[in-house]
Protein backbone atom coordinates (compact mmCIF):
# COMPACT_ATOMS: atom_id res chain seq x y z
CA UNK A 1 0.00 0.00 0.00
CA UNK A 2 1.50 3.31 -1.24
CA UNK A 3 0.68 6.63 -0.23
CA UNK A 4 -1.03 8.99 -3.03
CA UNK A 5 0.98 11.62 -4.87
CA UNK A 6 -1.10 14.31 -3.37
CA UNK A 7 -0.45 13.06 0.01
CA UNK A 8 2.96 12.88 -0.86
CA UNK A 9 3.61 16.12 -2.55
CA UNK A 10 1.19 17.98 0.85
CA UNK A 11 4.04 16.71 2.88
CA UNK A 12 6.90 17.16 0.67
CA UNK A 13 5.42 20.61 0.89
CA UNK A 14 5.39 21.45 4.27
CA UNK A 15 8.52 19.58 5.56
CA UNK A 16 10.47 21.43 2.82
CA UNK A 17 8.85 24.79 3.64
CA UNK A 18 9.77 23.78 7.43
CA UNK A 19 13.09 22.52 7.16
CA UNK A 20 13.95 26.21 5.38
CA UNK A 21 12.45 28.34 7.91
CA UNK A 22 14.51 26.67 10.89
CA UNK A 23 17.85 25.43 9.51
CA UNK A 24 17.13 21.57 9.17
CA UNK A 25 17.45 21.42 5.32
CA UNK A 26 20.18 18.70 6.19
CA UNK A 27 17.79 16.29 7.53
CA UNK A 28 15.35 14.12 5.75
CA UNK A 29 12.44 16.20 4.50
CA UNK A 30 10.06 14.49 6.03
CA UNK A 31 12.17 15.04 9.51
CA UNK A 32 11.90 18.20 10.64
CA UNK A 33 9.13 19.18 13.11
CA UNK A 34 5.91 19.40 12.14
CA UNK A 35 3.83 22.93 12.14
CA UNK A 36 0.72 23.42 14.00
CA UNK A 37 -1.38 23.37 10.94
CA UNK A 38 0.23 19.87 9.95
CA UNK A 39 -1.00 16.06 10.84
CA UNK A 40 1.64 14.52 12.89
CA UNK A 41 1.96 10.47 11.16
CA UNK A 42 2.61 7.72 13.29
CA UNK A 43 3.87 4.32 12.76
CA UNK A 44 3.69 2.27 16.04
CA UNK A 45 6.08 -0.65 16.02
CA UNK A 46 5.04 -3.68 18.20
CA UNK A 47 1.69 -3.58 19.07
CA UNK A 48 0.88 -6.89 20.95
CA UNK A 49 0.85 -5.94 23.72
CA UNK A 50 1.98 -2.00 25.63
CA UNK A 51 1.74 -1.32 21.84
CA UNK A 52 -2.34 -1.56 21.79
CA UNK A 53 -2.09 0.93 24.47
CA UNK A 54 -0.31 3.27 21.96
CA UNK A 55 -2.40 2.72 19.38
CA UNK A 56 -5.43 3.96 21.93
CA UNK A 57 -4.02 6.82 22.94
CA UNK A 58 -2.82 8.59 19.47
CA UNK A 59 -6.10 7.83 18.31
CA UNK A 60 -7.44 10.15 20.72
CA UNK A 61 -5.12 12.98 20.24
CA UNK A 62 -6.51 15.43 17.58
CA UNK A 63 -4.42 16.15 14.90
CA UNK A 64 -2.63 13.05 14.88
CA UNK A 65 -2.82 10.20 12.21
CA UNK A 66 -1.59 6.60 12.34
CA UNK A 67 0.12 6.07 9.43
CA UNK A 68 1.81 2.44 9.58
CA UNK A 69 1.61 -0.25 11.53
CA UNK A 70 4.65 -2.75 12.09
CA UNK A 71 5.09 -6.17 13.88
CA UNK A 72 6.90 -9.12 12.76
CA UNK A 73 4.10 -11.66 14.01
CA UNK A 74 1.94 -11.38 10.97
CA UNK A 75 -1.42 -12.24 12.81
CA UNK A 76 -0.63 -9.50 15.08
CA UNK A 77 -0.28 -7.47 12.35
CA UNK A 78 -3.18 -8.63 10.30
CA UNK A 79 -5.19 -8.00 13.31
CA UNK A 80 -4.12 -4.71 13.88
CA UNK A 81 -4.98 -4.00 10.10
CA UNK A 82 -8.74 -5.25 10.05
CA UNK A 83 -8.76 -3.06 13.15
CA UNK A 84 -7.81 0.05 11.53
CA UNK A 85 -9.96 -0.76 8.71
CA UNK A 86 -13.16 -0.83 10.62
CA UNK A 87 -12.27 2.49 12.16
CA UNK A 88 -11.78 3.30 8.03
CA UNK A 89 -7.74 4.14 8.70
CA UNK A 90 -5.99 2.42 5.45
CA UNK A 91 -2.48 2.37 6.57
CA UNK A 92 0.57 0.73 5.70
CA UNK A 93 1.93 -2.60 6.70
CA UNK A 94 5.28 -3.65 7.65
CA UNK A 95 6.64 -6.42 9.32
CA UNK A 96 10.59 -5.11 8.75
CA UNK A 97 11.39 -1.95 10.63
CA UNK A 98 13.92 -0.89 8.44
CA UNK A 99 11.94 -0.47 5.44
CA UNK A 100 9.43 1.50 7.81
CA UNK A 101 12.19 3.85 8.35
CA UNK A 102 12.03 4.65 4.54
CA UNK A 103 9.10 5.60 4.47
CA UNK A 104 8.64 9.72 4.32
CA UNK A 105 4.92 9.60 5.22
CA UNK A 106 5.93 8.86 8.62
CA UNK A 107 6.93 11.52 11.46
CA UNK A 108 7.34 9.54 14.46
CA UNK A 109 7.03 6.12 15.50
CA UNK A 110 6.52 3.83 18.94
CA UNK A 111 8.13 1.57 20.01
CA UNK A 112 6.74 -1.15 22.05
CA UNK A 113 8.53 -4.37 20.81
CA UNK A 114 10.56 -6.89 23.21
CA UNK A 115 13.23 -5.24 25.24
CA UNK A 116 16.30 -6.23 23.29
CA UNK A 117 15.16 -4.16 20.21
CA UNK A 118 13.99 -0.68 21.83
CA UNK A 119 17.31 0.96 21.56
CA UNK A 120 17.90 -0.87 18.10
CA UNK A 121 14.83 0.49 16.75
CA UNK A 122 15.15 3.74 18.57
CA UNK A 123 18.42 4.49 16.34
CA UNK A 124 17.23 3.11 13.81
CA UNK A 125 14.65 6.27 13.80
CA UNK A 126 16.93 8.51 14.28
CA UNK A 127 18.93 7.93 11.58
CA UNK A 128 16.21 8.19 9.48
CA UNK A 129 14.82 11.76 10.76
CA UNK A 130 12.37 9.99 13.02
CA UNK A 131 10.93 11.65 15.99
CA UNK A 132 10.62 8.94 18.74
CA UNK A 133 8.80 7.06 21.85
CA UNK A 134 10.20 4.36 23.38
CA UNK A 135 8.70 2.33 25.90
CA UNK A 136 10.84 1.24 28.82
CA UNK A 137 13.27 0.06 29.51
CA UNK A 138 14.67 2.06 26.74
CA UNK A 139 17.72 0.13 27.16
CA UNK A 140 18.60 -3.68 27.08
CA UNK A 141 22.09 -3.52 28.89
CA UNK A 142 23.77 0.09 30.12
CA UNK A 143 26.46 0.72 27.01
CA UNK A 144 23.44 0.71 24.99
CA UNK A 145 21.73 2.92 26.35
CA UNK A 146 24.83 5.30 26.52
CA UNK A 147 24.78 5.23 22.68
CA UNK A 148 20.86 6.00 22.62
CA UNK A 149 21.49 9.20 25.02
CA UNK A 150 24.37 9.91 22.80
CA UNK A 151 22.20 9.80 19.91
CA UNK A 152 19.67 11.66 21.48
CA UNK A 153 21.15 14.39 21.91
CA UNK A 154 22.54 14.66 18.72
CA UNK A 155 19.26 14.67 16.81
CA UNK A 156 17.54 17.25 19.11
CA UNK A 157 19.66 19.62 17.93
CA UNK A 158 18.18 19.20 14.76
CA UNK A 159 14.75 19.38 16.16
CA UNK A 160 14.17 15.41 16.77
CA UNK A 161 12.22 14.60 19.84
CA UNK A 162 13.31 11.03 21.71
CA UNK A 163 10.84 10.57 24.76
CA UNK A 164 10.83 7.81 27.18
CA UNK A 165 7.87 5.44 28.21
CA UNK A 166 7.89 7.10 31.56
CA UNK A 167 4.80 8.05 31.64
CA UNK A 168 4.79 8.51 35.66
CA UNK A 169 6.74 11.85 34.60
CA UNK A 170 3.76 12.95 33.04
CA UNK A 171 1.26 13.07 36.02
CA UNK A 172 0.93 16.20 37.54
CA UNK A 173 0.00 14.73 40.81
CA UNK A 174 3.48 13.54 40.89
CA UNK A 175 5.02 16.73 39.73
CA UNK A 176 3.26 17.99 42.92
CA UNK A 177 4.52 15.67 45.34
CA UNK A 178 8.05 15.70 43.92
CA UNK A 179 8.13 19.63 44.38
CA UNK A 180 6.37 19.10 47.73
CA UNK A 181 9.29 17.01 48.93
CA UNK A 182 11.81 19.18 47.44
CA UNK A 183 10.49 21.88 49.63
CA UNK A 184 11.01 20.17 52.45
CA UNK A 185 7.98 19.84 54.27
CA UNK A 186 8.23 16.88 56.41
CA UNK A 187 12.23 16.94 56.12
CA UNK A 188 14.83 15.59 54.02
CA UNK A 189 14.62 12.15 52.63
CA UNK A 190 16.29 9.55 54.07
CA UNK A 191 14.78 6.59 52.21
CA UNK A 192 13.27 6.26 48.48
CA UNK A 193 11.71 2.91 48.29
CA UNK A 194 10.17 1.19 45.04
CA UNK A 195 7.55 -1.73 45.41
CA UNK A 196 6.43 -4.43 43.03
CA UNK A 197 4.08 -7.07 44.64
CA UNK A 198 2.70 -8.32 41.14
CA UNK A 199 2.15 -12.11 41.21
CA UNK A 200 4.09 -14.18 38.66
CA UNK A 201 3.13 -17.74 38.06
CA UNK A 202 5.57 -20.44 36.47
CA UNK A 203 6.09 -20.06 32.56
CA UNK A 204 5.56 -24.03 32.07
CA UNK A 205 8.70 -26.15 30.98
CA UNK A 206 8.59 -27.20 27.17
CA UNK A 207 9.63 -30.52 26.38
CA UNK A 208 11.77 -29.65 23.88
CA UNK A 209 12.79 -26.39 22.47
CA UNK A 210 11.38 -25.00 19.02
CA UNK A 211 13.63 -24.75 16.29
CA UNK A 212 12.88 -21.93 13.91
CA UNK A 213 12.73 -23.01 9.92
CA UNK A 214 13.64 -20.83 7.56
CA UNK A 215 13.85 -18.28 10.06
CA UNK A 216 10.30 -18.61 10.29
CA UNK A 217 8.47 -19.44 14.17
CA UNK A 218 5.27 -21.09 13.28
CA UNK A 219 2.54 -23.01 14.78
CA UNK A 220 0.69 -22.99 18.27
CA UNK A 221 2.59 -22.29 21.54
CA UNK A 222 0.24 -22.99 25.08
CA UNK A 223 1.03 -20.56 27.87
CA UNK A 224 1.33 -22.94 31.14
CA UNK A 225 0.83 -20.58 33.24
CA UNK A 226 -2.99 -21.15 34.42
CA UNK A 227 -3.48 -24.36 33.94
CA UNK A 228 -4.87 -24.90 37.09
CA UNK A 229 -7.74 -22.35 36.39
CA UNK A 230 -7.72 -22.74 33.12
CA UNK A 231 -7.59 -26.37 32.31
CA UNK A 232 -7.67 -25.92 28.50
CA UNK A 233 -4.81 -23.39 28.85
CA UNK A 234 -4.31 -20.03 26.58
CA UNK A 235 -2.79 -20.99 23.01
CA UNK A 236 -1.17 -18.45 21.23
CA UNK A 237 -0.80 -18.78 17.12
CA UNK A 238 2.48 -17.26 16.14
CA UNK A 239 3.37 -16.81 12.49
CA UNK A 240 6.60 -14.67 13.50
CA UNK A 241 9.56 -13.65 10.99
CA UNK A 242 12.07 -14.71 13.99
CA UNK A 243 15.42 -13.50 12.82
CA UNK A 244 13.54 -9.95 12.92
CA UNK A 245 12.26 -10.79 16.32
CA UNK A 246 15.76 -12.16 17.45
CA UNK A 247 17.38 -9.00 16.08
CA UNK A 248 20.73 -8.43 17.59
CA UNK A 249 20.99 -11.48 19.41
CA UNK A 250 20.84 -13.91 16.10
CA UNK A 251 18.29 -17.22 15.20
CA UNK A 252 18.92 -19.86 18.01
CA UNK A 253 15.87 -22.09 19.30
CA UNK A 254 12.96 -21.54 21.28
CA UNK A 255 12.98 -21.88 25.04
CA UNK A 256 10.02 -21.44 26.43
CA UNK A 257 5.87 -22.28 26.13
CA UNK A 258 4.49 -18.86 25.17
CA UNK A 259 6.46 -17.48 22.68
CA UNK A 260 4.92 -13.41 23.49
CA UNK A 261 5.57 -11.71 26.72
CA UNK A 262 7.36 -14.49 28.53
CA UNK A 263 10.64 -13.28 26.82
CA UNK A 264 10.92 -11.29 29.96
CA UNK A 265 12.23 -13.96 31.95
CA UNK A 266 14.90 -14.87 29.79
CA UNK A 267 17.88 -13.06 30.08
CA UNK A 268 19.20 -12.54 26.29
CA UNK A 269 15.74 -10.95 25.89
CA UNK A 270 14.03 -9.49 28.81
CA UNK A 271 15.07 -7.79 32.39
CA UNK A 272 13.42 -9.39 34.53
CA UNK A 273 10.04 -7.59 36.38
CA UNK A 274 13.15 -5.39 38.09
CA UNK A 275 13.64 -4.14 34.28
CA UNK A 276 9.94 -4.52 33.30
CA UNK A 277 7.92 -3.18 35.88
CA UNK A 278 10.84 -1.91 38.10
CA UNK A 279 11.96 1.08 35.83
CA UNK A 280 8.66 2.93 36.87
CA UNK A 281 9.23 2.14 40.39
CA UNK A 282 12.82 3.21 40.80
CA UNK A 283 12.29 6.19 38.14
CA UNK A 284 9.63 7.59 40.90
CA UNK A 285 12.62 6.64 43.58
CA UNK A 286 15.55 8.52 41.40
CA UNK A 287 12.90 11.66 41.03
CA UNK A 288 12.78 11.51 44.74
CA UNK A 289 16.39 12.12 45.33
CA UNK A 290 16.50 15.14 43.49
CA UNK A 291 16.92 12.92 39.96
CA UNK A 292 21.22 12.92 40.25
CA UNK A 293 22.53 12.78 37.07
CA UNK A 294 24.68 10.01 37.28
CA UNK A 295 24.23 6.56 38.12
CA UNK A 296 25.42 5.59 41.98
CA UNK A 297 28.48 4.38 43.17
CA UNK A 298 27.99 1.23 44.51
CA UNK A 299 24.89 -1.52 44.18
CA UNK A 300 23.89 -4.89 45.38
CA UNK A 301 20.86 -7.27 44.57
CA UNK A 302 20.03 -10.64 45.72
CA UNK A 303 17.13 -13.16 45.55
CA UNK A 304 15.81 -15.89 43.49
CA UNK A 305 13.04 -17.88 41.68
CA UNK A 306 11.45 -19.77 43.64
CA UNK A 307 8.26 -22.28 44.27
CA UNK A 308 8.27 -23.72 40.61
CA UNK A 309 10.83 -25.14 37.92
CA UNK A 310 10.25 -23.50 34.74
CA UNK A 311 12.19 -21.87 31.62
CA UNK A 312 12.35 -18.40 33.19
CA UNK A 313 15.80 -17.33 33.92
CA UNK A 314 14.98 -14.05 36.00
CA UNK A 315 14.59 -13.71 39.58
CA UNK A 316 10.76 -13.80 40.50
CA UNK A 317 11.66 -12.61 44.39
CA UNK A 318 14.56 -10.16 43.98
CA UNK A 319 15.71 -6.63 46.00
CA UNK A 320 18.40 -4.34 45.05
CA UNK A 321 20.06 -1.49 47.05
CA UNK A 322 21.84 1.96 45.62
CA UNK A 323 23.96 3.47 47.62
CA UNK A 324 22.93 7.02 46.33
CA UNK A 325 24.34 9.36 48.48
CA UNK A 326 22.94 11.27 50.57
CA UNK A 327 19.72 8.74 51.00
CA UNK A 328 19.56 5.24 49.54
CA UNK A 329 17.18 3.67 46.52
CA UNK A 330 15.73 0.15 47.20
CA UNK A 331 13.95 -1.67 45.58
CA UNK A 332 11.79 -5.01 46.51
CA UNK A 333 10.36 -6.90 44.76
CA UNK A 334 7.71 -10.22 44.97
CA UNK A 335 6.44 -12.21 42.59
CA UNK A 336 4.92 -15.06 45.06
CA UNK A 337 1.43 -14.85 46.92
CA UNK A 338 1.17 -13.85 50.18
CA UNK A 339 1.10 -17.59 51.82
CA UNK A 340 0.73 -20.74 50.82
CA UNK A 341 1.45 -20.29 47.22
CA UNK A 342 -2.00 -19.61 46.95
CA UNK A 343 -2.14 -17.16 44.23
CA UNK A 344 -5.83 -15.26 45.55
CA UNK A 345 -3.36 -13.99 47.60
CA UNK A 346 -1.13 -11.40 47.82
CA UNK A 347 1.38 -9.86 49.64
CA UNK A 348 1.49 -6.21 50.91
CA UNK A 349 4.00 -3.97 52.89
CA UNK A 350 2.58 -1.30 55.33
CA UNK A 351 5.01 1.26 56.20
CA UNK A 352 6.25 1.09 60.23
CA UNK A 353 3.61 -2.15 60.36
CA UNK A 354 0.45 0.34 59.91
CA UNK A 355 0.21 2.00 56.42
CA UNK A 356 -0.38 0.14 53.55
CA UNK A 357 1.47 0.71 50.19
CA UNK A 358 0.19 0.15 47.01
CA UNK A 359 1.13 -3.22 45.77
CA UNK A 360 2.90 -1.65 43.07
CA UNK A 361 4.32 1.53 43.33
CA UNK A 362 6.83 4.01 45.71
CA UNK A 363 7.18 5.10 49.50
CA UNK A 364 9.67 8.07 49.86
CA UNK A 365 10.58 8.20 53.61
CA UNK A 366 11.71 11.43 55.64
CA UNK A 367 13.13 12.17 58.61
CA UNK A 368 9.23 13.70 59.75
CA UNK A 369 6.92 11.69 58.27
CA UNK A 370 6.58 9.46 54.31
CA UNK A 371 4.82 9.70 51.01
CA UNK A 372 2.83 6.94 49.87
CA UNK A 373 1.46 7.30 46.11
CA UNK A 374 -1.02 10.46 46.48
CA UNK A 375 -1.07 11.40 50.24
CA UNK A 376 1.60 12.31 52.74
CA UNK A 377 1.66 11.47 56.13
CA UNK A 378 3.58 11.62 59.44
CA UNK A 379 5.51 9.47 61.30
CA UNK A 380 2.34 8.10 63.08
CA UNK A 381 0.87 7.48 60.28
CA UNK A 382 -1.97 10.49 59.85
CA UNK A 383 -2.62 11.68 56.68
CA UNK A 384 -1.29 15.20 56.03
CA UNK A 385 -1.67 16.22 52.63
CA UNK A 386 -3.41 14.82 49.42
CA UNK A 387 -1.94 15.47 45.82
CA UNK A 388 -4.28 16.62 43.33
CA UNK A 389 -4.46 14.94 40.13
CA UNK A 390 -2.15 12.30 40.81
CA UNK A 391 -2.62 9.78 37.79
CA UNK A 392 -0.25 7.27 35.91
CA UNK A 393 0.62 10.03 32.85
CA UNK A 394 -2.54 9.51 30.88
CA UNK A 395 -0.96 12.24 29.09
CA UNK A 396 2.15 11.26 28.60
CA UNK A 397 1.85 10.64 24.62
CA UNK A 398 0.03 13.47 24.21
CA UNK A 399 2.78 15.30 25.94
CA UNK A 400 4.85 13.22 23.03
CA UNK A 401 3.31 14.78 20.48
CA UNK A 402 3.13 18.19 21.37
CA UNK A 403 7.10 18.09 22.09
CA UNK A 404 6.71 17.12 18.01
CA UNK A 405 4.92 19.75 17.19
CA UNK A 406 7.20 22.08 19.31
CA UNK A 407 10.83 20.51 17.64
CA UNK A 408 11.40 20.11 21.08
CA UNK A 409 10.59 18.20 24.37
CA UNK A 410 8.25 20.55 25.50
CA UNK A 411 9.17 19.29 29.43
CA UNK A 412 12.87 18.43 30.92
CA UNK A 413 10.90 15.38 32.34
CA UNK A 414 10.62 13.91 29.69
CA UNK A 415 14.01 13.47 28.32
CA UNK A 416 15.00 9.93 27.57
CA UNK A 417 18.27 10.67 29.90
CA UNK A 418 15.49 9.15 32.78
CA UNK A 419 14.37 6.13 30.99
CA UNK A 420 17.92 5.61 30.68
CA UNK A 421 18.43 5.81 34.32
CA UNK A 422 15.92 3.71 35.62
CA UNK A 423 16.59 0.87 33.15
CA UNK A 424 20.16 1.41 33.65
CA UNK A 425 19.18 0.89 37.57
CA UNK A 426 17.79 -2.34 36.56
CA UNK A 427 20.94 -3.86 34.54
CA UNK A 428 22.89 -2.57 37.63
CA UNK A 429 20.86 -4.60 39.83
CA UNK A 430 21.01 -7.80 37.66
CA UNK A 431 24.88 -7.80 37.19
CA UNK A 432 25.16 -7.58 41.09
CA UNK A 433 22.59 -10.73 41.21
CA UNK A 434 23.61 -12.86 38.13
CA UNK A 435 27.29 -12.75 39.81
CA UNK A 436 25.83 -14.09 43.01
CA UNK A 437 26.25 -17.45 44.75
CA UNK A 438 24.07 -19.51 47.01
CA UNK A 439 23.89 -17.58 50.38
CA UNK A 440 22.28 -18.67 53.99
CA UNK A 441 19.45 -16.13 55.38
CA UNK A 442 22.26 -15.21 58.23
CA UNK A 443 25.07 -14.44 56.05
CA UNK A 444 22.69 -11.70 54.08
CA UNK A 445 21.72 -10.34 57.00
CA UNK A 446 25.00 -9.90 58.23
CA UNK A 447 25.69 -8.42 54.63
CA UNK A 448 23.03 -5.56 55.64
CA UNK A 449 22.92 -5.23 59.56
CA UNK A 450 24.26 -1.66 59.25
CA UNK A 451 21.04 -0.50 56.88
CA UNK A 452 18.01 -0.49 59.30
CA UNK A 453 15.58 -0.29 56.52
CA UNK A 454 16.93 -2.30 54.51
CA UNK A 455 17.31 -5.45 57.65
CA UNK A 456 13.65 -4.92 57.92
CA UNK A 457 12.56 -5.15 54.41
CA UNK A 458 14.79 -8.18 54.32
CA UNK A 459 12.86 -9.72 57.55
CA UNK A 460 9.79 -9.19 55.92
CA UNK A 461 11.17 -10.46 52.42
CA UNK A 462 12.14 -13.44 53.96
CA UNK A 463 8.78 -13.97 55.86
CA UNK A 464 7.09 -14.27 52.54
CA UNK A 465 9.37 -16.95 51.02
CA UNK A 466 9.06 -19.11 54.77
CA UNK A 467 5.02 -18.79 54.30
CA UNK A 468 4.85 -20.43 50.89
CA UNK A 469 6.68 -23.20 52.25
CA UNK A 470 9.62 -22.26 50.56
CA UNK A 471 13.17 -24.00 52.55
CA UNK A 472 15.82 -21.49 52.41
CA UNK A 473 18.07 -24.42 53.57
CA UNK A 474 18.08 -25.81 50.64
CA UNK A 475 16.89 -22.96 47.90
CA UNK A 476 19.10 -20.93 49.51
CA UNK A 477 19.30 -16.69 48.43
CA UNK A 478 21.27 -15.61 45.64
CA UNK A 479 22.93 -12.93 46.48
CA UNK A 480 25.18 -10.78 44.58
CA UNK A 481 28.53 -8.97 45.44
CA UNK A 482 28.44 -5.50 46.76
CA UNK A 483 29.68 -3.94 43.50
CA UNK A 484 31.49 -0.65 42.72
CA UNK A 485 30.71 1.41 40.04
CA UNK A 486 32.34 4.79 38.15
CA UNK A 487 29.69 6.62 37.78
CA UNK A 488 31.96 9.32 34.81
CA UNK A 489 33.06 6.17 32.58
CA UNK A 490 30.14 4.07 33.25
CA UNK A 491 32.23 1.08 34.08
CA UNK A 492 32.47 -1.42 37.09
CA UNK A 493 35.76 -1.27 38.98
CA UNK A 494 37.07 -3.20 42.17
CA UNK A 495 37.13 -7.16 42.79
CA UNK A 496 34.03 -7.85 40.13
CA UNK A 497 34.68 -5.58 37.70
CA UNK A 498 36.06 -7.58 34.57
CA UNK A 499 32.63 -9.86 35.35
CA UNK A 500 30.35 -7.26 35.58
CA UNK A 501 31.54 -4.99 32.48
CA UNK A 502 31.16 -7.82 30.51
CA UNK A 503 27.69 -8.36 31.86
CA UNK A 504 26.93 -4.60 30.68
CA UNK A 505 26.63 -5.04 27.58
CA UNK A 506 26.01 -7.66 24.77
CA UNK A 507 27.14 -9.27 21.63
CA UNK A 508 25.21 -7.84 18.18
CA UNK A 509 24.64 -10.13 15.34
CA UNK A 510 26.18 -8.28 12.40
CA UNK A 511 23.29 -7.05 10.66
CA UNK A 512 21.36 -5.50 13.50
CA UNK A 513 24.36 -3.61 14.82
CA UNK A 514 23.94 -0.20 16.33
CA UNK A 515 23.70 2.48 13.65
CA UNK A 516 26.03 5.04 14.42
CA UNK A 517 24.28 8.64 14.61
Amino acid sequence: MQPSSTQTSRRHFIRTSLAGATGLAALPTWAAPTGANGDIRVAVIGFNGRGAGHIKSLEEIPGVRIVALCDVDNIVLQKGLASQAKKGNTVTAYTDYRKLMLDPEVDAVTIATPNHTHTLIAMTAMQHGKHVYVEKPVCHNIWEGRQLLNAAEKVAKKGIVVQHGMQRRSSPGWASAMAWVKEGHIGKVTLSRGINFKKRESIGKIAAPVEPKDGLVKGTFHDLRNTKTDPKGAAQEVDTDYKLWAGPRGIAPVNRTQFHYDWHWQWAFGNGDIGNQGPHQTDVGRWALGDPEQLPKRVMSFGGRWGYEDDGETANNQMAFWAYEPAPLLFDNRGLPLKDMDWKQEPVYRVNGKTAAARVGNVIHCEGGYIIESKAYDLEGKTITKFDNFNDGSDHMLNFINSVRAGKLINPNLHVSHGFHAASLAHLANISYRLGKATSVDEVRERIKNDKAGLETYEHFVQNLVDNKIDLNVDKINAGPWLEFDPVAEKFTGEFAAEANALATENYVEEFKLPEI
